[in-house]
């Protein structure tokens, strides 16, 4: 179990330092874009180029976001609830979490091998963009491991309470 959990910081902490690089990245070509505009001509392909970075910062950022449990949470009615009742909800939560993202990283994956297959090229440059979303699906399969390492330590909470 402790493997797990260090497992699981260790990946989500790489992740979060590529998605620091991709931030600093659309941050740049967006500051030079607006430069660019006022002394000559803008960037081409600047919205395009801080989209892919803006969705592989997003995504890479899911699982750590996840471990420091920084997502919005409604505990409204949950918390009036017994603890018991309320472990079970949040096992609940974290199994139906984990394999709908799990299902969405798939699905986003086999969309990213989609367009390398056909060849597809972004609208505004013309460059290959399954990469960007070859990063996505990444995130989206960060997030669900970190639920499931989330709903085994919920478990092993449980059994040794």
């Amino acid at each position: 179990m402790n493997y797990l959990v260090k497992f699981n910081g260790y990946l989500n902490r790489v992740l979060l330092f590529f998605s620091g690089v991709a931030v600093l990245a659309l941050t740049g070509i967006a500051a030079a874009n607006m430069f660019l505009r006022i002394v000559y001509s803008p960037i081409p392909g600047s919205y395009e180029l801080v989209g892919f970075f803006g969705a592989t910062a997003t995504g890479f950022a899911l699982g750590y976001t996840q471990i420091r449990k920084d997502h919005i949470i409604v505990t409204m009615f949950t918390d009036r609830f017994p603890k018991k009742i309320g472990r079970l909800l949040d096992g609940l939560n974290y199994s139906v979490n984990t394999v709908f993202f799990t299902i969405i990283g798939w699905e986003t994956l086999k969309w990213g091998m989609k367009i390398a297959r056909t060849g597809e090229l972004s609208e505004t440059l013309k460059i290959v963009y399954h990469p960007f979303v070859y990063c996505l699906a990444i995130g989206f399969a960060a997030l669900a491991f970190s639920l499931f390492v989330d709903l085994i330590r919920l478990f092993t909470r449980e059994v040794s309470a």
